[in-house]
């Protein structure tokens, strides 16, 4: 594999930022400095150290990208822009989005390729929480918010799951929807099970996993280790550290 493909796989950073660490005398192959981009090494043989940093081959990753609108979350589509053009410079091609956001939503997501966590991320047995705030055409009456919290009808013969409601900004019509399911466009069609239309929608969490407000729309960062720690938890993929049990409780609630 090229040294900055490994980096760059290995979460040193992008790949641009990599080539400046290289040619900037600041990565090692087995104890002697490399300046060439395009050396090849054997990624589970070598030893390379990057700013001083003994670097390891990642198997699985983990992003997070502040979705913008206008993208699909896809790996690849014939008309639309996808998330993944976004990743572009991780120096990785076994990504992908773990569950889709409408093209014009925006927010957090998930990028990975760890498929078991996205299957028990995903899995509406489950109920991993994943919170929204919802911009709305007006504001819905207690009666309503107290279906949206019981379960609507959206369309499939049955109601959704009880949801958790709250106000954000009242006088902005901004609100919080807490859901447990990832039903096609289930937030817009909850909303408008009430006679309420959503005009704009940003999804701010998943299960444990909170958006990082510093990240602008379109920008994208690796996950921390406990970030990545608590996911796992939450999903039964790993014990959880002593100091997550409170986490893990209330994303369960």
């Amino acid at each position: 594999m090229r040294l900055d493909k490994y980096l760059t796989k290995a979460g040193m950073g992008s790949r641009s930022q990599v080539k400046e660490y290289i040619r900037g005398g600041l990565v090692t192959v087995e104890g002697k400095t490399e300046t060439d981009c395009g050396r090849h090494i054997e990624e589970t043989a070598c030893v390379v150290t990057c700013r001083g940093q003994t670097v390891g081959y990642q198997k699985t990753a983990y992003y997070m990208l502040n979705k913008p609108g206008g993208f699909v979350c896809a790996t690849k589509d014939e008309k639309d822009r996808t998330v993944m053009e976004l990743l572009a410079d991780t120096g990785r091609d076994d990504l992908f989005p773990v569950g889709r956001l409408d093209k014009d939503t925006e927010g957090l997501l998930l990028i990975t390729n760890d498929g078991e966590l996205a299957h028990r991320l995903l899995s509406p047995a489950r109920h991993v929480p994943k919170q929204y705030l919802a911009v709305l055409s007006g504001e819905p009456s207690p009666q309503q918010t107290a279906m949206l919290e019981h379960g609507v009808d959206i369309g499939e013969g049955t109601l959704t799951a009880p949801a958790v409601f709250a106000w954000k900004d009242r006088q902005r019509l901004e609100a919080l929807l807490t859901v447990t399911e990832g039903k096609y466009h289930q937030v817009k069609r909850m909303f408008a099970a009430v006679g309420c239309r959503v005009l704009a929608l940003r999804r701010l969490s998943m299960g444990t996993l909170l958006l990082d407000e510093r990240l602008a729309p379109g920008a994208y960062r690796c996950l921390l280790d406990t970030e990545v720690d608590s996911l796992l938890a939450v999903t039964g993929l790993k014990e959880p550290a002593p100091g997550h049990k409170e986490e893990r409780e209330h994303a369960a609630e």
